[in-house]
């Protein structure tokens, strides 16, 4: 071990260190894919409650929870229907954001999609649909958010909501295409972190179990003693499980993490057995 010099700590005594500086997205533009429901509805109602401006957009109509969100406060939450498969809906999302805030701090790409059969009864056009809803609608997104996220006041972020099916198959399940997709998420984020840097950072959170309108089939099919098992944690994701690490990325605690695929799945991915 090298000899101590004078003052080596220095910077350690020095910097803002406070959980209110570290993790503040006070007045930060959000925009968030499939807001309106499940982990995108929790990760509105979590940025707006730490003072964020949030825009959530999807296919159906979300006023009704983004009022109560923005009721909730101390932030906002608007909300805009936008196909993500349809580019001039996307643009127009765009285009409103830009001329009321001017920049876009944070996009999280959460909008996604899945089908379940047999592989011999899966239809190739359904395979297609899942990899252009999860895995190119999250590339158009970020195509055509570039240029707001390029405006915001500090390094901007990207978080791409992946899965842990994503790094490791549901060998019990006949979700080819969401998998696929999935794994695809994890790459793209990867890609985009390296050709975006320094000026935007780019890593994807991959969710275990959490209630969402997709996990509702798995939840009352298998049930929900079955599902939380396959956690070593025995539970189900909550709202916070999701928000705390979404807020670590978005913020100046995650201003040296780019590139990262990060499990939030409660030890899932170590219960093989139950994958």
């Amino acid at each position: 071990m090298p000899v101590a010099r004078e003052n080596e700590n220095a910077d350690a005594l020095n910097a803002s260190l406070s959980t209110s500086v570290l993790y503040s997205v006070t007045g930060k533009v959000i925009v968030i894919s499939g807001g309106g429901s499940g982990i995108g509805a929790m990760l509105a109602s979590g940025f707006a409650q730490n003072g964020s401006k949030v825009y959530i957009f999807s296919r159906k109509d979300a006023s009704a929870f983004a009022a109560d969100v923005t009721k909730k406060g101390p932030g906002s939450c608007t909300a805009l229907q936008a196909d993500l498969q349809n580019e001039e809906q996307v643009a127009a999302a765009v285009q409103l954001i830009e001329k009321r805030e001017g920049k876009v701090d944070c996009l999280i790409n959460n909008a996604g999609t899945n089908f379940n059969a047999p592989l011999e009864e899966t239809p190739p056009q359904m395979f297609d649909k899942v990899l252009k809803v999860n895995v190119t609608g999250i590339f158009r997104a970020v195509k055509l958010f570039q240029p707001l996220l390029l405006k915001a006041t500090q390094t901007a972020r990207i978080i791409n909501i992946s899965s842990i099916n994503g790094m490791d198959p549901p060998v019990s399940m006949d979700t080819y295409a969401y998998s696929s997709s999935k794994a695809a998420v994890i790459m793209l984020s990867r890609h985009l972190a390296a050709r975006l840097a320094p000026a935007i950072l780019v890593n994807a959170l991959c969710p275990g179990p959490f209630r969402s309108r997709m996990m509702r089939g798995v939840l009352e099919g298998a049930g929900e003693e079955m599902t939380r098992n396959t956690t070593v944690l025995r539970r189900i994701g909550t709202p916070g499980d999701i928000v705390g690490p979404a807020l670590l990325l978005a913020s100046d605690a995650g201003a040296f993490v780019t590139g990262a695929h990060l499990p939030v799945d409660g030890g899932a991915l170590l219960n093989r057995s139950a994958l």
